[in-house]
């Protein structure tokens, strides 16, 4: 019998062109590491499968702008959101889910990490990564 492989609690997809995007996921994946070899968070680069959120409406540019991830339920989650989820996810950093993710400091959040986004965004487009 073959044994069915759980849905990813949270399926995280991120741009491995953008170094800074790299590095942090890869250094969330090793403090992560017993979820992700448990099958219950993944991450995977949009680069390599560039039309996975298609059915969303997110494109190829959209992902690369700013992280997204689907939660086991099948929602889409999107910039500082994923953030939140990831910080949830992960031992030690609950804490910063609260601070951040409440309901009076979200609005702010979100700004601030779209604003960033879009900066790294655009610095990514001039050093020519894609």
């Amino acid at each position: 019998m073959l044994k069915q492989t759980p849905k990813p609690e949270l399926t995280v997809w991120y741009n491995t062109r953008c170094p800074v995007c790299d590095a942090g996921i890869s250094w969330q994946k090793r403090r992560l590491i017993e979820a992700v070899q448990a099958g219950r968070i993944e991450f995977r680069d949009i680069n390599l499968e560039p039309a996975a959120l298609g059915r969303f409406g997110a494109s190829l540019e959209d992902i690369r702008r700013r992280l997204h991830a689907t939660d086991a339920a099948g929602r889409l989650l999107v910039g500082a959101d994923v953030a939140i989820a990831i910080w949830q996810a992960t031992q030690g950093e609950g804490w910063l889910a609260t601070l951040f993710g409440n309901p009076m400091a979200l609005p702010l959040t979100r700004f601030a990490y779209d604003r960033f986004a879009d900066l790294l965004y655009a610095w990514n487009r001039r050093k020519g990564r894609w």
